[in-house]
């Protein structure tokens, strides 16, 4: 039977590489956790004068560098000085040069976000009137590429090594003491801390170009380095690997003299470890919890123990579903995992699911919001994910919870057995042996004093034989295939348990459903909460709700539309910006966002203007792209005044596309 461990494990390894590859590619960039709320010049502005700075508005606090903010002229030279400043609050401004010419800015900005994650976007304006424009920002991306996916794995290993580090030593220690003895079980923690010292060390090296520029060849810059360090996340990082020189300890201590204590004495002991453990494993949480999503936004004071705790409860529920696999395959058949141990941990694992389902409704009820996220952001449908997966682990624990409390009375029907089955050959072989006794005595007495002469010359042999070299090793060669003989026999036996094989299938199962969870886990924490997402679409969405507006002075008019086109990507806000706004030729601007605010690239943008009342129209204009979700049209012609129908198509694909409209006063 234990020869299927090494396809089954081949099997684990193959999926978690599958799922984690497809969740990672699929996830794209890190999606930004902060989000542009506002500017100044605004997106799309056109204004007469230059302006002396340009700033940026986000919904948090942000870290950047001199590169972070670039203002860049129509022929892609930057045109801004120094390094941004803030000027209040949640807002930056970068310096412009003087005597700026006429023409459309490009703005971009790429800056951290206080949950560690990077955010970057663009945005252009216009001094004077609008222009061609070389720049070209459909690249203005955060966390994404190779370093942005080489990034998700080394987090998905570091998650995955915590959890078999902590779980596996919190199952040993809780569960199966007696499990320090066994090999596969040392394999198992130790491979967990490598994995997550490996990882971490990853990750403090790519910290640099993930969040900056991007550049694999970044790497390795000490410079960069250096700035990390620097920052929160560095140290959470740094923190981490001094955590785990306390963990190294501790694993040394487990699987090594509280091994080699007797019990007795290993009860004194198991109270110092499970404290020491206890406060490593919450320490190595914590660098999590103080660095990302728990540390901002709404009640981090209360959300940063609450995700201490619920990392805790995952580390020891799946690790030591983990280390439960690995006893129930690897164990030796003198040291087989008791019954006893599957009971403990069962308990233990129902304490974990419970302080999983309490911390996860605040941390999804603190990230959401509202219901409609759940639906409407890809936070809510990742977490629905999530949900959906839990249940099904929770329903398979179900079936091993069955599995076990059958293990524990065919386990002790069958000690009892054995008992009985030793006493019985005991007894058995007892007579034989008086029998020979006796039939020797009487042998001797009947042989006489030839007898006995006889033998007290051959006594000299018959010692010699008694002494003959190699009869000891011969004996202890024997004994050990004596014991190899009887460990095959129990292991067999152990084997061919029915209830033992079925706990053995139930527990593989939820590994690999605890596989795809660690990895859509991995994507949650790497992805927008789904309350930030909302509040930065009602920011930049505000005016789609309201009438059209108009400069009384200028005479332009804005129109904000939302729009759907129910394609995997296709929410958005188009607005279009007419000037004068008046009977004859006017200057149209068309702009294209997707929900947090940032520039939307689609294939293709139509306009369309009717004025009901008099019958004319449609009269279609076709917008030139000017550059990435912003297009342009002059000479846009309106043959009277009137209450005219804008309707806009947005198309986000070769086959969604929708139709928007909003009635106007134009003239």
């Amino acid at each position: 039977m234990t020869q299927t461990i090494a396809p089954r494990v081949r099997m684990l390894v193959l999926l978690f590489l599958a799922v984690a590859g497809a969740l990672l590619a699929g996830a794209g960039p890190a999606s930004a956790h902060a989000a542009l709320t506002g500017s100044d010049p605004a997106q799309g502005v056109v204004v007469d004068k230059a302006p002396t700075q340009v700033s940026l508005t986000f919904s948090e606090t942000v870290s950047m560098n001199d590169d972070s903010v670039r203002v860049l002229d129509p022929k892609g030279t930057r045109v801004d000085t120094g390094k941004p400043s803030e000027v209040g609050g949640a807002t930056y401004a970068v310096q412009l040069h003087t005597g700026l010419p006429d023409g459309t800015y490009t703005v971009t900005y790429q800056v951290v976000s206080a949950d560690s994650h990077p955010v970057a976007g663009a945005y252009t304006f216009s001094i004077g009137s609008p222009s061609k424009t070389t720049v070209s920002v459909s690249d203005q991306v955060a966390g994404g590429g190779v370093v942005g996916w080489l990034y998700g794995l080394g987090r998905y290993a570091s998650y995955a090594g915590f959890i078999v580090m902590a779980g596996g030593a919190a199952f040993v220690l809780a569960c199966w003491p007696r499990g320090t003895g066994v090999r596969a079980m040392q394999r198992l923690v130790l491979s967990g801390w490598l994995a997550m010292t490996a990882a971490t060390l990853f990750l403090l090296l790519l910290r640099g170009s993930y969040a900056g520029s991007g550049k694999l060849g970044d790497v390795f810059d000490l410079d960069l380095l250096g700035q990390v360090l620097q920052t929160k996340t560095g140290a959470a990082l740094v923190s981490r690997l001094l955590l785990l020189a306390a963990a190294a300890l501790f694993i040394a201590v487990l699987f090594g003299a509280y091994d080699k204590r007797e019990d007795e004495e290993k009860r004194d002991l198991t109270f110092g470890l499970a404290i020491g453990g206890t406060v490593v494993s919450a320490g190595l949480a914590a660098s999590w919890a103080m660095a990302e999503h728990a540390s901002t936004g709404l009640q981090p004071g209360i959300a940063m123990p609450v995700d201490v705790l619920h990392l805790l409860a995952v580390a020891t529920w799946l690790g030591g579903l983990t280390a439960l696999l690995v006893a129930l395959y690897r164990a030796p058949a003198d040291r087989p995992v008791e019954a006893t141990a599957v009971r403990r941990f069962s308990q233990v694992a129902f304490g974990s699911v419970v302080t999983l389902v309490a911390t996860g409704v605040y941390q999804s009820w603190r990230q959401l919001g509202s219901w409609s996220a759940f639906t409407d952001t890809r936070y809510g449908q990742l977490l629905l994910v999530k949900i959906g997966l839990v249940a099904l682990l929770v329903g398979i624990a179900w079936i091993s919870r069955r599995w076990t409390s059958r293990l524990t009375d065919t386990t002790a029907a069958a000690h009892t057995t054995k008992t009985a089955t030793v006493a019985e050959t005991a007894k058995a072989h007892q007579p034989v042996v008086t029998a020979g006794r006796r039939s020797a005595d009487t042998a001797g007495a009947t042989a006489g004093p030839a007898a006995g002469k006889a033998g007290s010359k051959g006594g000299k042999g018959a010692k010699g034989a008694e002494t003959a070299p190699g009869s000891d090793e011969r004996a202890a060669q024997l004994a050990r295939q004596q014991a190899a003989v009887d460990a095959t026999r129990e292991k067999r036996l152990r084997d061919s348990d029915a209830d033992r094989f079925g706990l053995r299938r139930s527990v593989f199962a939820e590994a690999g459903v605890a596989v795809v969870l660690l990895a859509v886990t991995t994507v949650l924490t790497s992805t927008e909460p789904g309350r930030t997402e909302q509040e930065a679409a009602a920011a930049t969405g505000a005016a789609s709700s309201a009438p059209a507006s108009s400069d009384s002075a200028s005479g332009a008019l804005t129109l904000d539309m939302s729009f759907d086109t129910g394609g995997t990507d296709g929410k958005g806000v188009v607005s279009v910006d007419l000037d004068p706004a008046r009977a004859g030729a006017n200057e149209m601007h068309v702009y294209v966002t997707r929900p947090n605010g940032r520039a939307f690239d689609v294939p293709e943008v139509k306009v369309a203007f009717t004025l009901e009342a008099k019958d004319i129209g449609p009269l279609p204009v076709a917008p030139d792209h000017i550059t990435t979700g912003h297009w342009a049209a002059s000479a846009v012609q309106i043959p009277m005044a009137g209450e005219w129908k804008v309707a806009v198509t947005v198309r986000t694909s070769d086959i969604d596309q929708v139709t928007v409209s909003k009635n106007a006063q134009i003239g």
